[in-house]
């Protein structure tokens, strides 16, 4: 029903924590119930509430307990223990509701909400800030233990919060007024010594920062200058790549606060940072990265070796104090989060996590580039200038170093002066399937298996990726026709170069947005199609079956797309038939009006004119079948329309109800004119 339109990638607000993500031991205290646990975090022992507290954390990572321990009002019992007097009992009550805000989805976060969670974590968040500093507030035990309770307790707040305000508007808007800014501001700066908080800050603030014109007035000079100094931070590891793509997106997020005279420079700088991490290979860092686990773990095991053998006389009894403290905080958070999900001993796991996680952001962020509002004409002036001198001047692009990509919409002024070539080199790399041995370390380590999944992400967003690009820029500023077919050979070859076709939804719809728009693109100038009518049909037959919509209309139009321009060749009725045949099946058949809609504005597309398409027309009875046809769809429209469908569903669908009386018409003035 018309050309397909750019997608915006919101963050995604939950996935519940998976099996792959439990890393605070297997089982738990199952045997206690809600109720006795709960009654402990009333006890005046603050080893007790500790416990109570790491035993509600593990056991909210499994969603089947949480409802017993919303009856019980978990949150009123545990939120007062944000400013319980014990360090130790703050940082697990806060990672407990920051499990149950993960694992509990959106009602439960708007019940934490309701039940004014906010006010104790807006608290705790301003008097760990205020304290941040200070060296007093390090007992000498935690020093002993190489612990910063401080920093360790605002992480845990810090993605409470976060989960809080990506599904609660209420959250944000006290995040707004609540004076947060500045407190979470504050624990950025402590990104040079520890990271993990920065980065849980960084997802934060790129989360309350989208769409929330009210903040915008609270990023004054000095916060824009802490997230300038995160920005260009030197360090290389993959941590501080994440690190500063998160920050970039909420400089995107903030565009609007940036001087006139520095956006530019601003945008050339979150493209930078963009290109660094796109540059990146994930399949080789993680062949890497598990050889250099294996050689750091076989170290470890011969020191560890001789270190027993010279205290093998040295041994103690564990007392219950000592097991007290050994009692695992649980941590668990979304499924694209790598804040404390791993153990200690997995650095090399995380940074190629960190590295996959950065590489999917900067994907979605440039979507959400090419889906912002026409920028003015002096917007436009200014990104193509090339002597801004404020604001990141110093760190942006050189001359020949190269955009990855134009930022904003694309428009024609920014497409002749950004993109020189096909597509961006690096997004087009991602688009490509991961690299075969990686994917076999993976499936044969457990600790690695789940970035099978992340990896399949980055591929999927950088599809998506190159369907924003192709729909928002011209073919010149594309790289022109023989970079346009090459291109439709690559992705051919993703859906074809396997014995099988893809099944998987995520790729299915990525891999298809992006051909609808590279076909339609095509097909605007008259450029050859790349699939044949088998391997045509064959998508579409794949396609068809996929329990997503999105997918079933992306291969209709696909198909009367190419048939559209199939009817224009010569000697093509055969295949014009198998289409008109396939997608008559598809509108009278399939359950949602939506692609039912799709199926006749394609068909409308494919018959429109043409010898060849008359032809076809006639020996497939398009005529009768849509007129036996019309009624049932106006039918269907009046009963499932109503409640089911959007607005602009709705008027699509009303156009097509239109257009179907006119093809009509149409088809039968040509059965009347002779021949």
């Amino acid at each position: 029903m018309g050309k397909s339109r750019p997608r915006r990638f919101r963050r995604a607000p939950f996935s519940p924590a998976g099996p792959e993500q439990r890393r605070d031991g297997e089982g738990g205290p199952e045997e206690e119930p809600a109720a006795e646990l709960l009654e402990k975090l009333q006890h005046p022992s603050a080893e007790v509430r500790e416990y109570a507290c790491a035993s509600i954390s593990k056991l909210l990572q499994q969603k089947h307990v949480i409802p017993a321990f919303l009856q019980r009002d978990v949150v009123r019992c545990l939120g007062p223990l944000l400013m319980d007097h014990s360090l130790a009992v703050r940082e697990t009550a806060a990672g407990a509701l920051r499990n149950l805000s993960a694992c509990g989805g959106f009602e439960v976060c708007d019940d934490m909400v309701t039940k004014d969670i906010m006010t104790p974590l807006v608290a705790l968040l301003k008097e760990c800030s205020t304290g941040l500093d200070a060296n007093q507030l390090s007992p000498k035990k935690c020093r002993e233990m190489n612990k910063n309770y401080i920093e360790d307790i605002a992480n845990e707040a810090i993605n409470l919060l976060w989960n809080v305000c990506e599904c609660n508007n209420t959250a944000v808007s006290i995040f707004n007024k609540g004076g947060c800014l500045e407190a979470v501001l504050h624990y950025l700066k402590k990104f040079s010594t520890n990271v993990d908080l920065a980065i849980s800050v960084a997802n934060c603030l790129q989360a309350v920062t989208e769409d929330n014109p009210d903040l915008l007035s609270s990023f004054n000079a000095y916060a824009q200058q802490v997230l300038e100094t995160v920005m260009l931070c030197p360090e290389s590891t993959m941590k501080h790549i994440l690190l500063r793509t998160l920050i970039a997106g909420t400089f995107w997020n903030i565009k609007d606060t940036i001087p006139p005279g520095s956006l530019g420079s601003m945008v050339n700088a979150i493209l930078k940072i963009f290109s660094e991490s796109l540059a990146i290979d994930a399949g080789e860092t993680i062949i890497r990265m598990t050889e250099a686990e294996k050689n750091r773990l076989k170290l470890a095991a011969e020191a560890e070796t001789e270190e027993n053998m010279s205290d093998v006389t040295d041994s103690r009894v564990l007392t219950e104090d000592d097991d007290m403290e050994e009692i695992p905080k649980g941590k668990v958070r979304r499924e694209n989060d790598i804040s404390d999900l791993l153990p200690s001993d997995k650095w090399e796991l995380k940074e190629v996590t960190a590295l996959l996680m950065a590489q999917q952001t900067a994907l979605e962020i440039i979507v959400n580039m090419c889906c912002s509002e026409d920028p003015s004409d002096d917007e436009w002036e200014e990104l193509s200038s090339s002597d801004e001198s404020d604001l990141f001047m110093e760190n942006s692009y050189n001359e020949g170093g190269g955009l990855l990509m134009s930022p904003l919409c694309l428009s024609d002024e920014v497409n002749s002066a950004f993109l020189n070539n096909l597509i961006p080199k690096k997004i087009l790399e991602k688009t490509a399937f991961p690299n075969s041995v990686a994917l076999d370390i993976c499936m044969h380590n457990p600790s690695w298996k789940p970035l099978i999944k992340k990896l399949n992400a980055v591929q999927c967003r950088a599809l998506t990726c190159l369907h924003s690009i192709l729909l928002v820029s011209d073919v010149d500023c594309l790289g022109g026709v023989s970079a346009l077919q090459s291109l439709a050979q690559h992705l051919s070859q993703l859906v074809f170069s396997k014995t099988e076709l893809p099944t998987d939804t995520e790729f299915l719809e990525a891999i298809t947005s992006a051909l609808r728009a590279l076909l339609q693109t095509m097909a605007s100038k008259n450029i050859s199609q790349c699939m044949t009518p088998e391997q045509l049909l064959a998508l579409c037959e794949a396609g068809i079956h996929s329990s997503n919509a999105s997918v079933k209309v992306n291969v209709v139009s696909i198909l009367g797309i190419s048939g559209s321009v199939l009817a224009k060749g010569q000697d093509t009725a055969e295949t014009l038939k198998m289409i008109g045949k396939f997608l008559l099946e598809v509108a009278m058949k399939e359950s949602s009006l939506v692609v039912a809609g799709e199926a006749l504005d394609a068909l409308f597309d494919v018959f429109a004119d043409g010898k060849e398409a008359e032809k076809a027309a006639v020996q497939i009875k398009l005529l009768p079948a849509l007129k036996e046809f019309q009624p049932v769809f106006k039918m269907r429209m009046r009963k499932e329309g109503k409640g089911q469908y959007s607005t602009d569903q709705l008027c699509v669908l009303d156009n097509v109800k239109m257009n179907l009386r006119r093809f009509i018409a149409y088809q039968e003035t040509l059965g009347k004119t002779p021949t």
